[in-house]
C-alpha cells in the first residue's frame, strides 16, 4: 500500500524567496532588474521591425533608397545595441545566480545539520536514516533546480509574456484577441496535464527518499543478509519498492514529456491561425484597434507573427517550468520540515563548573582548570550555590512511557551512591537501557523524579549534565580519522599521553600498537578494518578518557572475547574506583562485583541486593544463575 505523498506546504514559495532575500538582500535585487532587463529587451525587436518594414513600404517601393537608408540603419544599430545589452544582462544575471544558488544551498544544508544537532535521540530513533540523508541529497537538488532555473525562467517568461501583450495590444486588438483564444486552449491543456504530473512528482519525492532508506538499510545488514541467505528476499523486496518508484516516475514524466508536444503544436496552430486572421484584416474593411492608432498593414501583421511566436513560446516555457517548480517545492517542503523540527527541550539551569576548595571549606568556582567539578545553581533571590560533583544519582516513583499511553518503566526508585556500582539484570525489553536513557535525558520521564547530586535533573543543562556522564554502547560508533582520534572524541582537549593512558586502563594498548600506524592509523567505515572486539576497546578508551563520576556500561563487553574480557575487566576495576557505574549485562558473571543487583521484569524492580543476598534468596536471580532458565 502506498503512503500518502508529500505535498509542498502552503508559503512554501514565499519562505523560499523570504530566505533567498534575508541571505542576499543586496544580490537578489540586482539579479531580478537583470532579468527583468533581458526580459524586456527579448520583447523589444518587434517594434524595429514594424518599423523596418514600414520604411521598405513607405520607400522602397517608391524608389527611395537614399531614405529608406536614413531610417533603417539607425534602427538595425538601435536594435544591436538593445541585443548587446541583453547579452551583457544574461551574462551578469546567469553569473549572480550560479553563485546565489550554491551559496543558498550552503547555507541551507548548515542550517539543516546544525538544526539536527539539537534533535532529540527520540527523532533518530522514529525516522528511516536513510530518508534523513534524502533531505542532504535528493530534496536539496530539487530546490537548486528550483533556484537556479524554475524561478528565474518563471520570471523571464512572465516578463517577456506581459511585455509582448502590451506591444500586441499596442498595434491590434483584434489580432491580440485570436492570440488570446489559443492562450486559454494552452492554459486549459496545461492545468488538466500538468495537474496529473505534479502528483506523481511529489509521490516521486518520497518513493525516492523510501529507496534510500532500504538500500541504507541492506548495506548495513549485509553480513546478516548473506549469512542467512536472505540475499533473494532482499532482491524481492527492493524489486517493489523501485517498481513503485518506477511506477510514480513513469507517469511524472509522461505526464510531463507529453505536455511540452502538444503545446508547441498548439503554438503552431495558432501561428497559421493568426496568418489567416492578418489575411483576413488586410482583405477586409474592418478597422484596427491600437493603441498605436495604425491600420491593417504588413508592418503589423509581420511583426505580431512573430511575437505570437514568442508569446505561445514563453506560454510554453512557463507550463514546463510547472512539474520542475511542483518537485522544487515537494523538495524545499522536506527540507524545511527538518529544519523546523523542534529541537530537543532543555531547561536546565544548573551548569558543570570548575571548582576550587577554600580554606573554610567551602566551594567557589574556578576560571582555571582545577580537576575538579561543582553544580552552579543560581536561585530566584540572586544566590548562587555551588554542590560538588559526587555521582550521587537517585530515582524516585519514575514512571515513563516511549509512547503515550503506554508505560514501559513503572514506580522504579533506586539509589546510587557515589562510588557504587549497581548492576541491572532482566530480559531483553525488560526496560534496563531505558533506565540509563533516562538518567542522561535523552527521554524525559513522565512522572516522579530523578534527583543528581541532590538536584532534580530537570534543572540541570543537558550538555553539561550529559559531560558528567560516561557510556559504553553495545553498539560502538566509531568515526572517520584516526584511532588517536576517536579516543580523543570522549574529551576534545586531552592530550595524546591522556589517550594512549585511557586506552592502556581500557586494555587496547596492546591491539592499537601492533597496527600499521599505531595510534595515527585511520579507521574508516566505522571502523571496519577492526574486529568488533577493537572497535568495542576503543570505545571504552573513549569513555576512559572523558573520566566522568558516573559511567553506564551497556553491555560493554558483550563483543569481547573471554580471554580480552578479562584484560578488560582489570582496567575497568580501575575505570570505576570512585565513580558511580551502572552496569547493564546478560553474562551475570560480570555483575557478581556489583555493590547492589536491581532484577527487573516488564518495566518492574522485582528483586535488588548484592549477588550473596539474592542468591541466598532463592528467586529470580538465583534461577537466572544457576541456569533454572534463561535470560531472553
Amino acid at each position: 500500500m502506498k503512503s500518502k505523498p508529500t505535498m509542498a506546504k502552503p508559503g512554501t514559495l514565499k519562505r523560499i524567496l523570504k530566505e533567498l532575500y534575508h541571505f542576499f538582500p543586496v544580490l537578489l535585487p540586482l539579479v531580478i532588474v537583470c532579468i527583468l532587463f533581458s526580459a524586456v529587451v527579448s520583447s523589444i525587436p518587434s517594434l524595429f521591425m514594424q518599423k523596418v518594414i514600414e520604411c521598405i513600404e513607405k520607400y522602397y517601393l517608391s524608389g527611395d533608397y537614399a531614405a529608406a537608408k536614413s531610417e533603417i540603419i539607425p534602427n538595425v544599430l538601435l536594435l544591436a545595441l538593445f541585443y548587446v545589452l541583453s547579452l551583457i544582462s544574461a551574462f551578469v544575471y546567469t553569473q549572480m545566480m550560479a553563485y546565489i544558488t550554491q551559496a543558498f544551498l550552503y547555507k541551507m544544508r548548515q542550517k539543516m545539520f546544525d538544526g539536527m544537532q539539537d534533535l532529540p535521540v527520540k527523532y533518530f530513533d522514529t525516522n528511516n536514516h536513510g530518508d534523513i540523508m534524502s533531505y542532504y541529497t535528493n530534496d536539496i537538488d530539487t530546490l537548486r533546480q528550483l533556484v537556479s532555473q524554475s524561478i528565474p525562467q518563471l520570471l523571464i517568461s512572465g516578463v517577456t509574456v506581459l511585455t509582448v501583450f502590451s506591444i500586441m495590444l499596442y498595434f491590434s486588438v483584434w489580432m491580440t484577441l485570436v492570440v488570446i483564444c489559443g492562450v486559454i486552449i494552452m492554459v486549459m491543456v496545461t492545468r488538466k496535464i500538468g495537474g496529473g504530473s505534479a502528483k506523481y512528482f511529489m509521490r516521486q519525492q518520497q518513493a525516492i527518499g523510501k529507496t534510500e532508506g532500504f538500500v541504507e538499510e541492506m548495506m548495513n545488514g549485509q553480513k546478516v543478509i548473506k549469512v542467512f541467505n536472505h540475499e533473494e528476499a532482499s532482491k524481492n523486496d527492493f524489486d517493489k519498492i523501485n517498481e513503485e518508484l518506477y511506477e510514480d516516475s513513469r507517469r511524472a514524466h509522461s505526464y510531463a514529456n507529453m505536455l511540452m508536444p502538444i503545446l508547441n503544436n498548439i503554438g503552431n496552430v495558432l501561428y497559421v491561425v493568426v496568418a489567416l486572421a492578418g489575411g483576413f484584416f488586410l482583405l477586409s474593411s474592418i478597422p484596427n484597434i491600437g493603441l498605436a492608432g495604425l491600420p491593417f498593414s504588413i508592418s503589423i501583421v509581420v511583426p505580431f507573427l512573430n511575437m505570437t511566436k514568442q508569446f505561445s513560446g514563453n506560454i510554453s516555457q512557463v507550463s514546463q517550468q510547472v512539474n520542475s517548480v511542483v518537485m522544487g517545492l515537494a523538495g524545499a517542503s522536506r527540507v524545511f520540515e527538518l529544519i523546523d523540527q523542534k529541537p530537543e527541550a532543555d531547561d536546565g539551569y544548573v551548569t558543570l563548573v570548575n571548582a576550587v576548595e577554600n580554606a573554610d571549606g567551602s566551594i567557589s568556582e574556578s576560571e582555571k582548570r582545577t580537576g575538579k567539578w561543582a553544580w552552579k545553581h543560581p536561585h530566584s533571590d540572586g544566590s548562587v550555590t555551588y554542590t560538588p560533583l559526587r555521582g550521587d544519582v537517585r530515582l524516585y516513583d519514575v514512571d515513563f512511557g516511549y509512547e503515550e499511553n503506554k508505560t514501559v518503566l513503572h514506580n522504579i526508585t533506586l539509589y546510587a551512591e557515589p562510588g557504587q556500582k549497581v548492576a541491572f539484570v532482566g530480559a531483553t525489553g525488560a526496560g534496563k537501557t531505558t533506565i540509563t536513557n533516562l538518567i542522561n535525558r535523552f527521554y524525559d520521564i513522565a512522572d516522579g523524579k530523578i534527583r543528581y547530586d541532590g538536584i532534580n535533573i530537570n534543572k540541570i543543562r543537558k550538555s553539561d549534565l550529559r559531560r558528567s556522564l560516561g557510556i559504553v554502547l553495545q553498539d560502538t560508533n566509531l568515526f572517520t580519522g584516526t584511532v588517536l582520534e576517536n579516543i580523543r572524541y570522549g574529551k576534545l582537549d586531552a592530550t595524546d599521553e591522556e589517550c594512549i593512558a585511557a586506552a592502556k586502563l581500557a586494555g587496547a594498548d596492546d591491539f592499537i600498537t601492533r597496527l600499521p600506524d599505531g595510534y595515527n592509523t585511520a579507521l574508516t567505515g566505522n571502523g571496519a578494518n577492526l574486529s568488533q572486539g577493537q572497535r568495542q576497546l576503543i570505545a571504552i578508551a573513549r569513555a576512559a578518557v572523558a573520566d566522568p563520576p558516573v559511567m553506564i556500561l551497556d553491555e560493554a563487553t558483550s563483543s569481547i572475547d573471554t580471554r580480552t574480557e578479562a584484560i578488560v575487566a582489570r582496567g575497568m576495576d580501575k575505570l570505576m574506583e570512585g565513580r558511580t557505574v551502572f552496569v547493564i549485562a546478560h553474562r551475570l558473571s560480570t555483575v557478581k562485583n556489583s555493590d547492589v543487583i536491581m532484577v527487573l521484569d516488564h518495566g518492574n524492580i522485582i528483586e535488588r541486593g548484592s549477588h550473596d543476598d539474592l542468591i541466598a534468596e532463592k528467586g529470580t536471580y538465583y534461577r537466572l544463575y544457576t541456569g533454572a532458565f534463561e535470560l531472553e
